[in-house]
């Protein structure tokens, strides 16, 4: 089988479905145990692996069934880490007009420590549920820094930001040779700094931060560049990258021009899922800055959006791309999972479902094989 990411993958996240809502809060009011909750996320799983399988996805993840928010329940599993309840100053958009926030600020209080692993468990009951592929999904940690700078680093834990940087890095080197351990074979980090910043208003309000947004997407690049380097030769490393979603709604816009130079040159990524299901996203010129050896995974097809998307149309977008990137060495996904918080994207499992069989078809015709 070939290694990933596949020709039709998809970034991670499903729709949770509503008995596992429904457990998660009678969990928090206190009405059954952690144990009953987990018998819920465990069947909940067992359910999001044959719904990817029927897909014909060979991808295949928990649905982040277990995480009420991508980033937060991951990167507070370190010590030193903490939740503040507190909301960038920058608001979700919907394409209607509406608007929303999420409360995931994090800040770094004293020195980062990984005391046991975070994924480990969950990873070990994914392999044991499919026959195919089990894909891991953890955030990069550049998100903490980006969200207020210096501000969010504790001086009294950090005198010296490069020292912060190095923990970070070493946490997650534990965390990824574990994995390894137990049969890893794909990790994917969710990177959304990089797409951020090519957003003027996200831009300034960096710079209010205290920071040239040049200089830290070259300094994110090479940090995620350093956790990549981190990986056994037994596991493959790619980097997602997003321009936000929240319940259908985005945060960012902009075209990868302004970054690719530096982001786009990470000699230990082995591929890249990028965003581009809307205009929002610009073209795929930048593509040109990727090395032709690795993957390339559009993200052509919205998981935001209900509309279904033709296959013609999806042909026609990679064809696009490929005046820009080896079509050998192109993929199709989603561009960004169906549920970053357990909130979810406003579609339907029917819905989810249809995009996900599309994108094994759509790879199929194109490339006479999904994997």
């Amino acid at each position: 089988m070939a290694k990933p990411p596949f020709r039709a993958d998809h970034v991670g996240s499903l729709l949770r479905p509503a008995a596992l809502h429904e457990a998660r809060d009678r969990r928090a009011k206190g009405e059954i145990s952690a144990d009953d909750l987990r018998t819920v996320e465990d069947r909940a799983i067992r359910d999001a692996v044959a719904l990817q399988e029927s897909a014909g996805l060979h991808a295949i993840t928990d649905g982040e069934f277990r995480r009420g928010h991508y980033l937060v329940d991951f990167l507070t599993g370190f010590e030193g880490i903490v939740p503040t309840n507190t909301s960038y100053a920058l608001a979700f958009k919907g394409d209607g007009g509406e608007s929303g926030e999420t409360r995931s600020m994090l800040t770094v209080t004293s020195k980062i420590k990984r005391n046991k692993p975070v994924m480990l468990d969950s990873f070990n009951f994914l392999k044991a549920a499919t026959k195919r592929t089990p894909k891991v999904c953890i955030p990069s940690p550049t998100w903490i820094h980006m969200r207020g700078g210096r501000k969010t680093v504790a001086e009294t834990a950090y005198p010296d930001i490069a020292e912060f940087w190095r923990d970070l890095v070493r946490a997650f080197h534990e965390e990824m040779r574990d994995l390894a351990a137990a049969g890893c074979t794909y990790l994917q980090l969710d990177e959304i700094s990089f797409a951020f910043l090519c957003d003027a208003t996200i831009r300034e309000r960096i710079r209010q931060d205290g920071l040239d947004p040049d200089q830290v997407t070259r300094d994110y690049a090479k940090i995620v560049n350093d956790i990549a380097a981190g990986a056994p030769d037994s596991m493959i490393v790619t980097v997602h990258t997003c321009r936000g979603n929240f319940q259908s709604m985005w945060m960012a816009e902009g075209g990868y021009d302004r970054v690719a130079g530096a982001v786009f040159n990470q000699p230990d990524v082995d591929g890249y899922f990028l965003e581009y299901d809307s205009d929002r996203s610009g073209g795929f010129e930048p593509l040109k800055y990727i090395a032709k050896d690795k993957k390339v995974v559009l993200g052509i097809v919205s998981s935001k959006r209900a509309e279904i998307e033709s296959k013609d149309q999806l042909k026609r977008r990679i064809d696009e791309a490929e005046k820009f990137f080896p079509l050998e060495n192109l993929c199709l996904s989603p561009q960004c999972g169906f549920a970053s918080t357990h909130h979810g994207n406003k579609i339907t499992e029917d819905v989810e479902k249809r995009k996900l069989a599309l994108i094994v078809e759509t790879a199929n015709d194109i490339w006479g094989s999904a994997v």
